[in-house]
């Protein structure tokens, strides 16, 4: 029996039991499958909201996963098709890391009343905790200039982690000036900075990045205008600043499928995210020229661990009333992690 008609049989038996999410990473044969697909945050809702399912199965990674687990109704579980499908991302700010860099603050400020710490919803459950413990929030590529102009409405300053890039570019688009921020390098002492620059900056970025928009370059930008002027570039922005500074537009994954969406046909589209959305845009799309920014595809490798053999396998343990690599948050965890996530749902209010 293969790994397709397995899956739908099981689907098929579990019902209602049952949601199957997919982030708009995930490989094409997984995302067949899936009942939702959406970033991180609207998957999680989304679950939420199917009160009758007992089985959340999160085709994305382990953030991803405990934020399903933080929103999820009381009796609900949710399961990770490969517990090794990590984000490097939210692994470059623990908690330990953090911790220090705000009693690093506190040497030289008042931090629960100068600084507001910000989360990337691409981050631990324990930052999200942190977060929720001292006032702060979560924002997504969304709303992160809606968070980030509340944070600094309720405080001057705003520790901003994991992603540098979209903490810049989304504060440079509010108009603060490239000398109001600080990167702050968790392995250096008080960031790397001296405390006369650290008591003049408004924005503290973590030093951390995403992989595969790290790797699109201005120089992939310049290639695509030389080589077709009429081609219209879109990025995420968790893409370097001058690579957000040269593109037409930047906006979150689903600003980007809108955009794509919406346009005529015979649109020119060059997008700076992961390739396995890209591709699946032009074969959705086939009217349309829509090709990826940089030349060599950029994949998410711990999204791509999900596999159809692997959804099958935790399926199969559900068909024999067996967990498969659940993901848990505990309460003292989860509760402060869920203040933080709450404040940020109603910023968007």
């Amino acid at each position: 029996m293969t790994h397709k008609t397995r899956i739908t049989e099981l689907r098929s038996q579990l019902g209602d039991q049952l949601v199957i999410l997919g982030h708009h990473y995930q490989r094409d044969e997984v995302i067949q499958f899936t009942d939702f697909r959406g970033d991180s945050l609207k998957l999680a809702r989304d679950a939420a909201n199917c009160h009758r399912a007992n089985y959340i199965v999160f085709c994305g990674v382990h953030f991803m996963a405990e934020t399903a687990a933080i929103l999820a109704q009381p009796g609900q579980t949710v399961l990770l098709p490969d517990s090794q499908a990590g984000c490097p991302l939210a692994d470059m700010a623990d908690l330990a890391d953090v911790e220090h860099a705000w009693a690093q603050l506190g040497e030289l400020m008042d931090v629960e009343e100068e600084v507001l710490p910000i989360t990337y919803v691409n981050s631990t459950a324990a930052l999200k905790a942190f977060c929720g413990k001292h006032g702060g929030a979560v924002c997504t590529s969304s709303n992160a200039e809606a968070v980030l102009k509340w944070a600094l409405a309720q405080r001057p300053r705003v520790l901003f982690f994991p992603d540098q890039h979209l903490g810049r570019n989304t504060a440079k688009r509010m108009g603060i000036p490239a000398g109001d921020m600080l990167i702050w390098d968790p392995i250096q002492p008080f960031g790397g900075h001296d405390s006369h620059v650290l008591q003049q900056a408004r924005i503290f970025l973590w030093r951390g990045w995403c992989g595969v928009h790290q790797r699109f370059l201005p120089e992939h930008v310049t290639t695509w205008r030389k080589r077709d002027p009429d081609i219209r570039i879109i990025v995420h922005p968790e893409c370097r600043m001058e690579v957000v500074d040269l593109a037409d537009e930047a906006g979150s994954t689903a600003y980007i499928i809108h955009r794509v969406e919406e346009s005529p046909p015979g649109s020119k589209w060059a997008i700076g995210t992961e390739y396995n959305l890209v591709n699946r845009l032009r074969n959705e799309h086939p009217d349309r020229s829509i090709n990826s920014l940089s030349p060599g595809p950029s994949y998410c490798k711990t999204m791509n661990l999900i596999t159809l053999d692997k959804l099958a396998h935790v399926l199969d343990g559900l068909g024999r009333g067996e967990l498969v690599n659940p993901v848990t948050v505990p309460p003292d965890v989860a509760r402060p992690a869920g203040v933080a996530l709450e404040r940020m749902l109603e910023i968007r209010k």
